[in-house]
């Protein structure tokens, strides 16, 4: 059925003459309009924080394919502490070239151990070789050392003792009498790229602080930031290779003659010294001594004068008595110090004043108070119990009577 015609002349239709479809268009619309302009109170955009779980550490080798076979005999003497032989000639592995049988890929086996539930736990020495077969249940950690890890100066990283003085081929677990955080990289194949190709490998390991390179020779001096970094690179790139097939020989470098070398050593040394006492001391203490702190030196120079017109007090005094003020009953505290001060003060003018006799203010004082110990009585030659016996009245010249 046709819909009803209309003039052009009589305006707008009115509602009624709409159809069903356009009626629901229209109220559709009308629904719409205010949600998309208006947000609905009650339907609240939440942001949900997804932390990643950290993943267990993953075996390294398969246990089944491990071997326990005593090692080779190379001395004269077993010794079962250190498990192996002493005495007589024995094979020096640095100048051995067989390939080590591992490597370590931080990025895959890296993860949690048991070692992380203990607090001071060493690292894996098999996981910088990329031969650990435990993964998770092993008890030492599989990670790179941080910043903050630090351990007693006589043990590496791994737990080892270290010894007095160094190997005669700089090799082994080190020094505790130096803090040495350079490796001997040698047997690198030279190229021209030599120093980009060390840097790339040897950032594995931790913050690279500085690289040398020999190129005719074939050498590197690999410094890194932390001396835990750089004892767990010596390990997990001992006999490794680079880009090529060459067998590398990584060891402890001896100290540089380089006078300059060695303040930039020592003035690193300073600085790892001054981050751990700033780390250990509270932060509005080094901020104050920084002076990063304009507050505090006003305080200080206001409050550290006790009562006293240009007298500051010493730094130990002032921290001292800052601690205590925060213990409790400071204002208190403070102002019977200064009430104390000022009558001593006072006292002090006093004295200076009635200090014109024969006696001082301080012999007279002590005779006051031994009169009133006394009751008043005072004891003179005269009263004194007369002596008896043949020496009645006898005198001598000599002071010894």
């Amino acid at each position: 059925m046709d819909s009803p015609s209309r003039s052009p002349d009589l305006g707008p239709a009115p509602s009624s003459d709409l159809t069903s479809t356009d009626l629901t268009t229209t109220n559709n619309t009308a629904d719409l309009a205010p949600a998309s302009n208006t947000p609905d109170p009650e339907q609240k955009k939440t942001k949900k924080i997804i932390r990643k779980k950290r993943r267990p550490a993953r075996p390294q080798v398969d246990p089944s394919t491990l071997k326990h076979e005593p090692p080779p005999q190379t001395g004269t003497i077993f010794n079962i502490w250190y498990n192996k032989w002493s005495g007589g000639d024995r094979e020096d592995k640095y100048l051995s070239k067989t390939a080590a049988p591992g490597r370590c890929n931080i990025g895959k086996d890296s993860g949690y151990t048991r070692g992380d539930k203990v607090v001071g736990s060493y690292f894996c020495l098999f996981f910088s070789k990329g031969l650990c077969p435990r993964g998770q249940e092993c008890e030492y950690l599989h990670r790179l050392p941080g910043l903050f890890d630090t351990f007693n100066p006589n043990v590496d990283c791994f737990g080892r003792d270290k010894h007095s003085d160094y190997r005669d081929d700089m090799g082994g677990v080190g020094s505790f009498m130096r803090q040495n955080r350079t490796l001997y990289v040698g047997r690198i194949h030279v190229t021209d790229d030599i120093e980009e190709v060390v840097a790339r490998h040897f950032a594995e390991w931790g913050q690279v602080d500085r690289i040398r390179c020999l190129t005719a020779r074939g050498v590197a001096f690999v410094t890194y930031t932390n001396e835990a970094n750089s004892q767990f690179a010596k390990e997990a790139m001992a006999h490794q290779s680079l880009d090529h097939s060459e067998i590398l020989n990584v060891r402890w470098a001896t100290v540089d003659p380089n006078p300059m070398a060695q303040k930039r050593e020592s003035r690193k040394i300073e600085e790892q010294a001054a981050e751990a006492v700033r780390r250990a001391l509270p932060e509005d203490f080094v901020r104050e001594i920084e002076g990063r702190d304009p507050d505090a030196k006003r305080r200080k120079r206001i409050e550290g004068g006790f009562g006293l017109e240009g007298y500051e007090a010493p730094d130990q005094v002032w921290y001292a008595r800052s601690r205590e003020l925060e213990g409790g009953g400071g204002q208190a505290t403070v102002e019977a110090d200064e009430r104390y001060l000022i009558e001593d003060g006072q006292d002090g003018e006093a004295a200076a004043e009635g200090d014109k006799g024969i006696f001082s203010n301080s012999t007279l004082a002590a005779l006051q108070k031994h009169t009133l110990s006394t009751g008043g009585k005072v004891r003179t030659a005269a009263s004194a119990a007369a002596p008896a016996g043949r020496l009645v009245g006898y005198g001598s010249d000599d002071d010894s009577d």
